[in-house]
C-alpha cells in the first residue's frame, strides 16, 4: 500500500487535510459526501496538494505537521509544490 497526505480546496475555500492509501477513490467519497463530515456539507472538494509517505504512520506525522500550519503557510505549501510536480486538474491558485 501506498500512503499519502493531501490537501482539499473544499467549495467555500476552507482547507481540508487528510491521509489514505487510494488517492482516487478518496477524492471520489469526498465528494460523494461519503467521507469526512468536515467536507460532507462543503462539495465540491477539489485536490490541491498530495504528498507520498513510506506509510501510515509517516503519513499521520505529515498530516499534522500540516494541520498545524497557518492558512497562508499552506497556501505557501501548496503553491511551492505545484511549481515542483503540478497535479493534472489540481488548481494551485491560494
Amino acid at each position: 500500500m501506498s500512503w499519502c497526505c493531501y490537501l482539499l480546496r473544499c467549495a467555500d475555500d476552507t482547507l481540508y487535510c487528510g491521509i489514505t492509501n487510494n488517492l482516487e477513490k478518496r477524492l471520489a467519497a469526498h465528494n460523494d459526501g461519503t467521507a469526512a463530515k468536515y467536507t460532507r456539507t462543503r462539495t465540491p472538494v477539489e485536490l490541491v496538494f498530495s504528498e507520498a509517505c513510506a506509510g501510515r504512520s509517516a503519513a499521520s506525522k505529515r498530516e499534522l505537521a500540516i494541520k498545524r500550519l497557518t492558512r497562508d503557510k499552506k497556501l505557501a505549501l501548496i503553491l511551492a509544490h505545484a511549481t515542483r510536480t503540478p497535479h493534472a486538474g489540481a488548481s494551485v491558485l491560494p
